[in-house]
């Protein structure tokens, strides 16, 4: 049993929560002992959630957390925990839930107070250390809490996290609906900050696969652009960052996740396969490279570099007028503003963020740049290794391989997908994370499905993949219960269902949903037609439901066929046969 009146978090395998050792609040890990304290001493729970690249978890830190007199009334009416939400997806699911119902937004850190029973009664994400005008400080609204609870504590009501089917929608109205949604003036969808919409652009991509819309092929084409050219794109290193804080994509929050990347991949090289424009497959490539230099770790990849650095968001980054000057001779200087805006005034709190402006290729400039920024201080990364998002960006590079002829890729995907069993694969179950040299062995559904629909596309290439794609399938299969899909199920926390919302990532459930459909259909099994369900909310799940419903070519030949010679919308398995089927009819495919 720890001693649970210092901070604990110096015992941590989070490197989120190593960033919170050295507070005065005496910070638990969420486990049975901690919650057990709180039952035996008759507090309440005070759960910070965050991640260690989480710009406004460091604020937080440095203020209210190192804040003497806040850690004192914390430590005496509370019994706080730490918990990293990429390690505790199910607790960060359902504090996360509670805030969105009580509020109607969300974010990091995400701060709940609750009964020791998992009632919540408050949540909020940041605070300040100090009062400011309106604002309440940290400390003033952990004592209203307090003075509540202890008044109300009997009549606080449980929460149970609902369970959101997304509703059915007319396969005609999908592209309709998201053509409404769109940015026809800056790309996107919406009209305030851009996030990269992974999920929808595939959805779109896959639709195009099937039926010409110049609409559908206007939106894909205005959003893509400006994703490579202006600010989400790291021009100099490539890979993409988390969003834009505006809508005309100029500035970024400049984390870089893993998970980003591995959809970004996806999207550019599935573009450059149905479009055929040089670009994107360029752009690929630099995501490719990104991963290569930035993320890969020891045959993985780490999941997260910070939006800082030394306390400054996008310092490593930006350049200012004069620095551009100096570096660059007057030719050099030159030739880049042709190619990229450059303004004294800059774009950025009077420094210059890499756009550009058109696509002539300036590789010399920009390596001599990238050669310069990388001896300025970099930001932090986050080296936890991450089972799931590793296997998303497995089916990245399976898919960029195919799309864009580059076996290579395949490759490397069946080698993170061979170290990833290798690490996290017991025969029984399967781990989530690792960090520094220790497996966090919880079963989560999304790790699971990544997984297994990460196998069941190397399948298609080598069948020697079978025996472990059957025994994924069955894991994935045992997360159902009844009609819904379980996310995990700790043993130190309550059950909690799976999500259905398809971004920034797929959810668990559109995965699991894929992977099934596919190790179905390879296996030769007659799939049902499916209904579609809610556009944006469920883009991903329903590109299975194309799968179901015909709109993907099942070719079955003796040898695997090169992907070169088949649409992107298809799925191969073997069989003596040589045919395609595809909308609801079975033709012999003619040899080439």
């Amino acid at each position: 049993m720890p001693d649970l009146k210092r901070n604990n978090l110096d015992r941590s395998l989070s490197p989120y929560l190593l960033q919170h050792m050295a507070n005065p609040v005496w910070w638990q890990e969420w486990s049975s002992e901690a919650i057990q304290s709180a039952v035996d001493e008759k507090k309440p729970l005070f759960v910070s959630v965050g991640y260690a690249t989480c710009h406004w978890c460091h604020v937080m830190a440095a203020e209210a957390f190192s804040d003497e007199d806040t850690a004192d009334f914390l430590n005496s009416h509370y019994i706080c925990i730490k918990v990293d939400r990429e390690q505790r997806p199910d607790i960060d699911q359902f504090l996360m839930h509670f805030l969105a119902v009580q509020s109607g937004n969300g974010g990091w850190p995400l701060n709940v107070f609750l009964t020791a029973d998992f009632r919540p009664v408050y949540a909020m994400t940041y605070a300040p250390a100090r009062a400011s005008g309106a604002q309440h400080s940290f400390l003033n609204i952990a004592k209203m809490v307090y003075d509540y609870y202890k008044k109300n504590a009997a009549d606080i009501p449980p929460f149970t996290v609902p369970v959101e089917q997304p509703t059915v929608a007319a396969e005609e109205s999908l592209v309709k609906s998201l053509l409404s949604y769109s940015d026809r003036i800056y790309g996107g969808f919406g009209s305030g900050q851009k996030f990269p919409p992974h999920s929808t652009l595939l959805y779109l991509l896959f639709f195009l696969s099937v039926e010409n819309d110049p609409d559908v092929l206007a939106i894909c084409t205005e959003t893509l652009d400006a994703m490579r050219r202006r600010g989400l794109n790291d021009h100099l290193q490539g890979g993409i960052f988390r969003y834009c804080v505006d809508r005309k994509w100029t500035i970024p929050h400049f984390e870089k996740m893993l998970y980003d990347q591995a959809m970004a991949l996806w999207g550019y090289a599935l573009a450059y396969k149905v479009m055929g424009k040089s670009e994107y497959k360029k752009m690929a490539e630099s995501i490719v490279r990104c991963l290569d230099e930035c993320f890969a770790d020891n045959g993985l990849f780490l999941s997260a570099h910070d939006a800082d650095t030394e306390h400054v968001e996008g310092a490593t980054y930006v350049w200012s007028y004069a620095e551009l000057k100096d570096v660059l001779t007057p030719a050099e200087f030159a030739q880049f503003s042709e190619s990229y805006y450059v303004d004294e005034q800059g774009n950025f709190e009077g420094l210059i963020h890499l756009i550009r402006k058109n696509d002539f290729p300036l590789p010399d400039v920009e390596g001599k740049l990238l050669a310069l920024r990388k001896k300025r201080a970099q930001p932090a990364r986050d080296d936890k290794i991450l089972c799931g998002i590793n296997a998303l960006v497995a089916i990245a590079l399976i898919q960029a391989g195919r799309n864009m002829e580059m076996p290579e890729l395949e490759e490397k995907a069946a080698q993170t997908i061979r170290r990833l069993i290798d690490l996290f694969w017991d025969g029984k179950s399967l781990g989530h994370s690792y960090y520094n040299g220790a497996k966090q062995t919880q079963s989560f559904l999304f790790d699971a499905a990544a997984l297994l629909t990460a196998i069941s596309m190397l399948l298609e290439d080598d069948f020697s993949w079978d025996n472990i794609m059957t025994a994924m399938a069955a894991y994935v299969a045992s997360f159902q219960d009844g009609e819904q899909w379980v996310e995990s199920r700790a043993a130190d926390f309550r059950p909690v269902f799976a999500s259905w919302f398809d971004h920034p990532i797929p959810s668990s459930i559109s995965l699991a949903e894929m992977g099934l459909t596919r190790v179905d259909l390879l296996a030769g099994k007659e799939t049902n037609a499916r209904s579609y369900l809610s556009p944006y909310q469920a883009d991903f799940f329903n590109i299975t439901i194309m799968m179901h419903n015909g709109l993907f070519h099942l070719i079955t030949s003796e040898r695997a066929v090169p992907w070169s010679q088949l649409p992107a919308n298809t799925l191969q398995m073997r069989g003596k046969q040589q045919t395609d089927c595809y909308r609801g009819t079975c033709r012999i495919r003619q040899t080439k």
